[in-house]
Order: structure tokens, then sequence, then C-alpha cells
């Protein structure tokens, strides 16, 4: 086989488009009552962008059609080897880049050793390839292999520092052992990687405390370990065109004032355990707070353009103790679970009355199947754009959270049970009642009439450990000085 896979090997694979999937979990290093959380900081700026993003993406998708790309998924074999480094001490690193620029390619690194704690989730310890102090590591046709709790295997720590890796195998099988590790603002740009984690709390596109910036693009990225999503966001992080699979654990976990934007890439979650007792629920994305102080409090994100996300189990997307922003657009979301599409709801994290959802959820060219649930502490803005559908109930129980409906002239909803929301804006004939009764703030909706209404105040707070935003300060999600440090 051929030393390395490129750009021209890559396979266009045409996609419908439709809507959701779900998520939840925990990390390594937090103590007390939190869960142990995969954690960290990094995203207004972002989350802002994704706004403008989805929407001008929607029309994109609207001409050109829904298409994921998908590369030849990179075997080791595929990769030729002109060297090998081994290193098996605990704590160490088998490769550094320590304010250098150094390039590093056609090599195997095997890692193995121990390490726990802030050292090696915030810092690096025990990483099989680590870059720091400004560095600039660039990594190509790389064979990679960690066996270790905490041997994270391709980390960036520090403002200033950036890695690059290209056409690499990546495999780790250690408990706390992601793929890419980001933290303290670093930099991570990855292209066309095999990734595979099968430790518990082992991402395959991880960030900590600091969070940073991640921009990954094509390859295959897969977990098999509970309480290890393939992207847990503390960071910024960006994937397109890329084939992301998660066999027991959420696809997507996005923690605090963080965002994660998929473009046009496949995902497929199917999250079957549980690494907290703080959530009964089982969901494909998971977007929430730990309160354990690596990740900002404030408005979160998820941007999802074109592609399809598969949910095998559970809800779509569950929100809890943070406010966010989802903004679909032209994306396929399928639900082969038992569960919702949305549930916006208090969970074990955060005070008691005051940790539900609050969400505003953009779908621009989108087509949404299944209900809504946004429980007494919760609430929900959901607008409806250039020609989407959706099609489903909201709290069919009964009024519960706040939920604001903006339907916009070409876009639907179509009710598949009896819905309780507080206000809604829409034009006539844009909601099909479809046998059932929509009720606005408890008055009954006539059909095929108009309506003006108000949406809700996202009330997002800005306080904790984390990131700040634009021109904010950020002194509280770097992480701590090292021990012996001023």
């Amino acid at each position: 086989m051929k030393a390395k896979v490129s750009k021209k090997y890559f396979v266009l694979i045409a996609v419908l488009t439709a809507a959701a999937t779900t998520v939840a979990l925990t990390s390594c290093h937090n103590g007390g009552s939190a869960p142990q959380t995969e954690t960290t900081s990094a995203a207004s700026q972002a989350v802002t962008q994704t706004v403008t993003q989805a929407d001008s993406t929607a029309s994109t998708a609207s001409t050109t059609g829904t298409a994921a790309v998908a590369a030849k998924k990179l075997a080791e074999s595929d990769i030729k080897i002109n060297d090998t480094v081994t290193n098996e001490a605990d704590g160490e690193r088998a490769i550094t880049a320590d304010g250098e620029t150094k390039t590093v390619s056609n090599t195997l690194v095997t890692k193995t050793g121990e390490a726990d704690g802030d050292e090696a989730d915030f810092y690096g310890s025990n990483a099989a390839i680590f870059a720091t102090n400004g560095g600039n590591l660039t990594l190509k046709d790389m064979v990679v292999k960690t066996n270790g709790t905490h041997a994270n295997a391709v980390f960036s720590y520090g403002e200033g520092t950036t890695v690059t890796i290209s056409d690499s195998y990546i495999e780790t099988s250690g408990n706390c052992s992601g793929g890419l590790m980001t933290t303290g603002g670093a930099t991570m740009n990855a292209q066309n990687l095999t990734i595979t984690t099968s430790g518990n709390s082992s991402a395959a596109i991880r960030s900590d405390r600091g969070g940073g910036t991640v921009n990954v693009t094509g390859g295959d990225y897969t977990t098999s370990g509970k309480g290890s999503p393939v992207i847990y966001s503390t960071a910024d992080i960006t994937v397109s065109d890329a084939n992301l699979t998660s066999t027991a654990s959420q696809g997507v976990v996005v923690e605090g004032k963080n965002s994660v934007t998929l473009n046009n890439v496949t995902l497929t979650a199917d999250n079957n355990t549980k690494n907290s007792d703080k959530s009964s629920y089982y969901q494909a994305v998971m977007i929430y707070q730990s309160m354990s102080g690596d990740a900002a409090e404030g408005l979160s994100g998820f941007t999802m353009n074109g592609g399809t996300l598969t949910n095998k189990n559970g809800d779509v997307f569950f929100v809890n103790n943070t406010a966010t922003e989802i903004n679909l657009s032209g994306a396929q979301i399928i639900n082969n679970g038992d569960g919702i599409f949305l549930r916006a709801a208090a969970a074990g994290w955060g005070t008691e009355g005051s940790n539900g959802g609050q969400v505003t959820l953009n779908a621009s060219n989108q087509t949404i199947n299944g209900d809504m649930i946004v429980d007494s502490v919760s609430h929900l803005n959901l607008y409806l754009k250039s020609g989407s559908s959706f099609t489903g109930a909201i709290n069919s129980d009964g009024q519960a959270g706040e939920v604001y409906v903006e339907i916009e002239d070409g876009s639907t909803w179509t009710l598949t049970g009896d819905s309780y929301i507080t206000s809604l804006t829409c034009g006539t004939g844009a909601i099909n009642l479809n046998g059932h009764k929509l009720y606005i703030n408890g008055t009954e909706y006539t059909a095929n009439s108009s309506s003006t209404g108000t949406a809700i105040a996202v009330k997002a707070s800005s306080t904790g450990g984390g990131q700040g935003g634009p021109g904010g300060a950020k002194p509280d999600g770097n992480p701590p000085a090292k021990p012996g440090e001023n």
C-alpha cells in the first residue's frame, strides 16, 4: 500500500438532509461532588460566528444539496516508518517541542507509563508527543500508540503553541488518554487522521482547562470507552469532512462557554453507558456546565452545517445547567433511539431550581423530526427559517418551561401531539395542527391564524473558570501555575 493517503483519494458521498442526535459524560482529573469531566474553556467569539455561519451555509446547502465528504480510512500499514521513538517512563514524553520549531515525519511513537491529576490533564505529563512554550510542531506520516493512564497521544499546551499533524494513525488504549489534546489556549490543526481510543474518559478530540483552538479536517475518529465522546470541548473546536463514531458514549459534549462546529461530517453516536449518576438520560449531543471550574460559565455553541447525525440511543440533544445556541443548517438528523429530539432540563449539575437548559435553536433549510421537552426551570427559543420544517410536539404533557416559536414564511410546524408554548410568531398557514391542539400561554391557537409574540431573554452568566469573551480577561480558565512556579 502507498505510504500515505493524500487528498486526491477523498471520495464524495452524497447524503439526504434531515435532523439530530444526543450527549452526556465525564473525565479524569476533577474531584468533589461534580462528576470527573474532561474540561476547559475558550469560545464566545466562535459562538457569535457560528450563528452567521449557519445562516450563510443554509443558502449554500439549499442550492448544492447536502454532501458528506469522507476520506479513505487511513490504516497503520499505509504509513511508511523510517524511525521509532519509545518512552516507558511515568510522566515523561517521547517527543517534545519546547519553544522551538520542529518537524517529525514517518516515525512510530510508542508510549507507556502512568500519570494522574492536573499535571497530565492540564500540562501534558505522560503524553506521547508534546508541544509547549510557543513551540511549533509539525507532524507528518506518524504512527502514535499509547498504553498507559493519562497517556494522551498528541498534546498542545499554552498560548502561542501550535501542533500541526497530518496523514497519521493514532491509537490509545488506556483510561484518560485522548487522541488530540489541547489546553491553556494552544492551537491544534489536524488533517486526514485515523484516531481510535478504547479507554474510559478518552475522547478522540479533546480539550481541558484553558481550552484553545482546534481545527480538524478529514479522517476517521472512533471511541469505544465509557465517558469517551468523539469530541469533548472546552475549547473552540471545528471538524470538517470527517467520520465520527462513538460506540458507548455521546458523540459530542460541549462544556461551558465553548463551542463545536461540524461541517459536512458523518456523526454516529450510541450512548449506552453511564459515566455519572447525575443524569438518567442518554443522548448523542450533550451541552452542559459541570461547575468544576475548568470551563467558564456563559453562552456555548453547537453548529452543524450539512452532513449526517445518526443517534442510536436516547435523545438527540440534551442541554442542562447552561445557555446555548444550537444552529442547524441542512443537516440530516436520524433518531433511531427511543428518545426525543431536544430535552432542555435540569440534571445533577448546578444549583437546584436554576440548573435547567436555556436554548436558542436556529434551524435553516432544516428538517426536524421528534418531540421537544422544556422543563419548568428551562426555556427554548425555536426559530424555523429558510424553508425549515418541524414535525413534532412541544411539552405535550402540559405547560412547563417558557417556549417561544418563530416560524418564517416558507417554514412549517406539523404537530404530532397537543403542544404547550408561551409565545408564537407566525403567518397564516405556518402551522398544521394535524388533529391536535396548540396552546399559547394557556389560550388555544386558532388554525390558519397569524400571531406575533416575543422571544425569551437568554441570561447567560459569565462567572466561574474558563476563557472570557472578546476583549475580556481569562485568568480563571487558565491552568494554575505549575508546582514550584509562582
